[in-house]
This record gives C-alpha cells, structure tokens and sequence, in this order.
C-alpha cells in the first residue's frame, strides 16, 4: 500500500507542484488557511481532483472549523474521511488520526501537558497500523530555531504512547522545520509539512510504502 503524506498546506493545496498517484493521501493538519468553511470548501473540490483511492484527513491548530463548527465542516469534506480522535480500516490497515497539539499561544485544538493531553493519546489503539496526529512525538522531527538554540517542542506524552503502540508508521507535522522521515525503533516517523518555516508550500509530498508483511504476520500471530 502507497501512502502519500502531506500537511500544513495551510490552503495553499492548489500551489503544491506535484502530488504522486498512491492508495491513500493523508493530510496531517492545517489544511486551512483562515480556518473558514469556505476553506473547507475550497479544499474539499480539490481533493475530489485527486486519483487516490481514499484520502484522509485531520484537523491542526489554525483549522478552527472543526472545532467550531464541527458538524457543518464534517457535512462540507466530502471526498476525504475525517478522522477526530477515531479511526478506519482500510484493506486491512489500521489508521487512527488525532488534532491535537501541546498548548502553545491560543490556537484551536490545544491542550496542556501531561493528564490534559494524554488523555487523547491513551484512545490510540493499541493494534493501529499507521498514527496520524497534528503534533510530532517529543525529539523526532520537533526541533525549533529560538534564535538561540534548536529546541525540542513535540509532545512527551504522545512519544511514550507511540513506543507503547508501536505502529508501522506516524504521520504528522506542525513543526514545518522538522519536514523529513525519522526512523526510530520499528517506526518510521513522517514529518510531511508541506509548507517551510516561511510558509512556502515547496516540500513534496512524502511516500511510504506500507510493507504488507509485517501486518500478515501480525494478523496471523
């Protein structure tokens, strides 16, 4: 299975210069630029453009419509499985997707370390095949300029949940300076922040392969 992973697009979907055909395009967060229905709307007619088979999405901190106008931002997407602290099987593979982010300043889908947080974390499933979430996992893909030092800002919380977890894959983004893969344990972490720390949307869409055989086996187990 093709995955093709792209996130903080931040409305600007329409200037990525090329996305690959795959079975599933996967949008990790701030797909919005305003966080309007409008743009909700606008994103939705692009993504029905798009070959892929399925497409998923989740919501960030500047896609306040989901949070505040929940029901008619899920009625507007379309041609994308919206996935808020839930999940979708697909052939076999287990997706599960979360918005949420370390409070940072006052953006939409925030909670505070520790308890707040985790709490969203513990719902993961312990059998899910690829994590979607908004934020990166604390010290892989995470790292911001202060102007002093690099500073790690992803979430403690959800890099223990993700050891416990174990998936094949974690797709995010966020931290658009942290933009790559990460190979960690027996998890490939995906920082897919299409946009750059300048806002530009100029980092391609990220592909991953699924191999099949680590899920036949652990279906057989």
């Amino acid at each position: 299975m093709k995955l093709v992973c792209i996130s903080d697009t931040h409305s600007m979907h329409r200037r990525i210069p090329e996305i690959p055909d795959g079975d599933v395009l996967i949008h990790a967060g701030d797909c919005l630029g305003a966080g309007t229905l409008e743009d909700v709307a606008d994103l939705n007619d692009w993504l029905g453009t798009l070959p892929h088979r399925h497409k998923i999405v989740i919501a960030g901190n500047h896609d306040w419509v989901f949070q505040e106008a929940p029901d008619h931002a899920r009625e507007l997407l379309t041609n994308a499985t919206y996935l808020e602290d839930s999940g979708i099987e697909i052939e076999g593979v287990r997706f599960w997707g979360s918005p949420w982010s370390p409070t940072f300043m006052d953006w939409a889908f925030m909670q505070d370390r520790g308890e707040p947080i985790d709490r969203y974390w513990q719902r993961i499933p312990a059998n899910t095949n690829v994590l979607i979430t908004h934020t990166p996992p604390n010290g892989i893909g995470d790292e911001v300029d202060t102007g002093l030092r690099y500073e790690s800002v992803g979430c403690e919380d959800l890099l223990v949940r993700v050891r416990q977890v174990k998936p094949q894959v974690h797709i995010y983004g966020h931290i658009h300076e942290g933009y790559g893969e990460h190979a960690r344990w027996d998890t490939r972490f995906i920082n897919a922040s299409t946009c750059d720390e300048r806002y530009r949307p100029i980092n391609p869409p990220m592909v991953v392969e699924l191999g099949m055989g680590a899920l036949e086996a652990e279906t057989s187990d």
